[in-house]
């Protein structure tokens, strides 16, 4: 057994509760409370921190599982780079309470993520909110406490005194804000009671799991069955003044009668969209109907929540379904009349006849506008029909197994007498180079003629559809390739001509440099004793004269915890020849030298990569500065070897981007986007598909707390860069030869 934590109090506070934390965990999640008691005693922010440790983390293993106890303790590690030892005390004497109102295992994840999201923005608000958790989380969501804090912090960011009445809840803006964001019925408050409802209905029990479906916006989320579970939305409001607990027994109704009429998932290949929404409409219908030939009184309850009157494809869905789950059509509706007669008419024990009728249903349909997103049934209980389906797992043919050049370094004897075929292919087996260049009539050099260049694996990433609305897994590769190497002296060049741009940003990156640690004494509160000032305050005291009280000090981090990717479309487009004479690409350079150049003097982490794409197969990536690589000569020359190729399949490399990106350990990461023009590439002919999967691209990349910004030199891109990025995140420029000027003034603005 590990030994436990120095000091008497620790190891009498470990010894008492070891008896709860056996009866609390597994062998497993033993070791992790004591490793994570370990751990944080060497942490050294005293001994509260872990007494606090022992204590919460057998609470929520009862809670929520033991296997966030492996996720909680590095996130109060990470936490203590950035706030004092008395706030992780906080964060870990409250997480009990977070995790009984959140009641999922992945929410107290998510809740972890927005703790240190609202330590990057305001660690002074911290303290504040967690003293009155209870009562936020009483009436909000977890998405709905993260646009609360978001707005205070936003709000409040430089002014102290109003941040702390915020976070308090005293100020009237915090009680606006809270008000607003509050939602009707919480699924923790009613779990219970929705538990016992099931259970008198199908003499069972169920796994209800909520699931934050407004993280983000308040939009809500469908019900979905996965695995042995029923997962809800985490609160729901009132539903055109049907009572919100109303809506929750609809929905676990429904998710019930799925499961206990469903035998098998469909296959779900080779269907179209319009084709799956009527046989899960059909199905839908189907499972209701057996449930009320057992409980009549269930139609009662989902009936009231079918008022859906749109106009289109999506209104006739809400017809269709109040008309199969009512058993009656008006007369003047022939399509929900025919369906109607056809459902009551088939065998509902029997699967295979729904999957028929919602086909036939679809061939009726057809020659109607559909719309995927837009024409979803409004219906609110019913879930989204993922467990109808199952779809046969897509194998890849990996490229057969090629043998790898071998590339053997030799004399300009051997080169002259032995070399067969001087310019050998990519089939070559063998490429001899030899380490003087050896020159040919035309000027050209014979070793960089031979041989293939060296390209990575492919990495496979998924893509996604905007006709069918699905990703498409593994659909596109990238190939990273070796950048070639050009002359530095051009990047120096630029610098030269350029060196007023350079000096007029001079005292703005000064000013954005970090300074380290400051120690700010004289203070009644803070986190460490001032030695000075309390000698004195002693002194004065017996002196018997009135001491100076501020005998604390703090400890201000001035530092940048800021990572910048920009990435670079090198299309073949960006050959193209500017006003002033220049390529869009020599423009390009020059602006990433000027951008490098600013960011090297901040001394924040940056990387320079590029892309271009020949067809889904070969999206070509190339990276001329990685993080962890000094801003030196050799990545200079790579920068200006680039080349303008190919097309723009600008998804799949920001997906790439997004991965290395998620490689470097930053509270702020910044992806720039610089291209001259649309996403597209020579196996797509439809110009949305590629926009669409770009701007899916972006969502998941904000998703992992990447902020993309995309800066267009495309006159014309208003129509689509503001729909991928969003109308903050984009910026297009109208004159292409201001692109050195206006790149590192863009970084500045973004990362101040």
């Amino acid at each position: 057994m590990p030994p436990s934590p120095p000091g008497s109090d620790l190891a009498a506070a470990l010894e008492a509760a070891r008896p709860e934390a056996i009866r609390r965990l597994s062998p497993r999640g033993l070791e992790i409370w004591q490793k994570g008691a370990e751990a944080l005693t060497q942490m050294g922010r005293g001994e509260a921190v872990v007494l606090a440790w022992i204590e919460a983390a057998p609470q929520i293993a009862r809670e929520i599982g033991e296997e966030v106890l492996a996720d909680l303790a590095p996130a109060c590690l990470t936490f203590a780079s950035r706030t004092s030892g008395a706030v992780i005390e906080r964060i870990l004497a409250t997480a009990p309470l977070a995790a009984r109102r959140l009641g999922d295992a992945g929410l107290f994840r998510s809740y972890l993520r927005f703790l240190d999201h609202l330590l990057s923005r305001a660690p002074r608000a911290l303290r504040p909110m967690l003293d009155h958790l209870g009562a936020l989380l009483d009436v909000l969501t977890l998405g709905g406490l993260r646009r609360w804090a978001d707005w205070g912090a936003e709000a409040h960011r430089t002014d102290y005194r109003e941040l702390d009445r915020y976070f308090s809840l005293v100020s009237a803006e915090s009680k606006a804000v809270l008000q607003r964001e509050r939602k009707g019925v919480l699924l923790v408050d009613v779990q219970r009671r929705l538990g016992m409802y099931l259970r008198a209905l199908w003499g069972r029990d169920f796994l209800l799991v909520p699931t934050a479906g407004d993280v983000e916006t308040r939009a809500g989320l469908q019900p979905f069955i996965e695995g042995p579970a029923l997962h809800l939305p985490d609160a729901l409001d009132d539903w055109q003044d049907l009572p919100a607990l109303d809506l929750y027994r609809a929905q676990v109704a429904h998710l019930a009668a799925h499961l206990g009429c469903l035998r098998k998932p469909f296959q779900g290949e080779g269907l179209s969209a319009l084709q799956s929404l009527c046989i899960g409409l059909i199905e839908d219908a189907r499972a209701e109907a057996l449930a009320i030939a057992r409980f009549p009184r269930l139609r009662d309850l989902w009936a009231p929540f079918h008022q859906g009157e749109g106009p289109g494809l999506g209104g006739q869905v809400d017809r269709i379904a109040r008309a199969l789950l009512l058993g009656q059509a008006s007369e003047d509706a022939p399509l929900e009349r025919w369906i109607l007669d056809l459902f009551q008419t088939s065998d509902l024990q029997s699967p295979d006849q729904s999957r028929d009728l919602g086909l036939r249903l679809a061939d009726r349909l057809k020659g109607q506008t559909f719309s995927a997103w837009a024409d979803r049934p409004s219906c609110p209980y019913r879930c989204d029909n993922r467990v109808l389906w199952t779809f046969e797992e897509l194998e890849i043919d990996s490229a057969p197994a090629q043998t790898p050049q071998l590339r053997k370094y030799v004399s300009i004897m051997e080169m002259v007498n032995e070399v067969e075929v001087e310019t050998a292919g990519a089939d070559a087996q063998e490429i001899w180079v030899q380490a003087h260049e050896l020159f040919d009539d035309d000027g050209s050099s014979v070793n960089d003629r031979e041989g293939k260049e060296p390209l990575s694996p492919p990495i496979p990433y998924d893509e996604f559809d905007h006709q069918i609305q699905l990703m498409r897994p593994a659909w596109a590769n990238v190939l990273e390739k070796r950048p070639r190497l050009g002359d530095p002296t051009k990047a120096e060049a630029i610098l030269d001509r350029h060196r007023k741009v350079m000096e007029s940003l001079r005292h703005r990156l000064d000013a954005m440099r970090p300074q380290g640690t400051i120690r700010v004494r004289k203070l009644e509160d803070g986190d460490e004793l001032d030695l000075n000032a309390a000698v004195s305050a002693a002194i004065d005291t017996r002196l018997r004269r009135q001491p100076d009280p501020r005998v604390m000090m703090r400890l201000d981090r001035k530092i940048r915890d800021t990572a910048v990717m920009v990435l670079l479309d090198l299309s073949e487009s960006t050959n193209d020849p500017t006003a002033g004479g220049e390529t869009v690409l020599d423009l390009t350079q020059s602006a990433c030298v000027l951008l490098a150049e600013a960011i090297h003097r901040v001394g924040d982490a940056f990387a320079l990569h590029g892309f271009q794409s020949d067809g889904r197969q070969q999206v070509f990536y190339s990276r001329f500065k990685d993080f962890t690589a000094p801003w030196d000569t050799m990545a200079k020359a790579r920068l200006m070897g680039a080349e303008g190729r190919l097309s723009t399949r600008m998804g799949t490399a920001i997906r790439h981007a997004t991965h290395h990106l998620g490689q470097v350990k930053a509270s702020r990461k910044l992806m720039i986007v610089l291209t001259d023009g649309a996403p597209a590439d020579i196996d797509v002919k439809d110009p949305l598909s590629l926009r669409a999967d770009a701007r899916r691209a972006v969502e998941e990349a904000a998703r992992q707390g990447v902020t993309p910004f995309c800066l267009s030199l495309d006159p014309g891109a208003d129509a689509y860069v503001t729909r991928i990025f969003g109308p903050r995140n984009a910026l297009v420029l109208d004159r292409v030869d201001r692109l050195p000027e206006r790149l590192p003034q863009l970084y500045a603005a973004l990362t101040r």
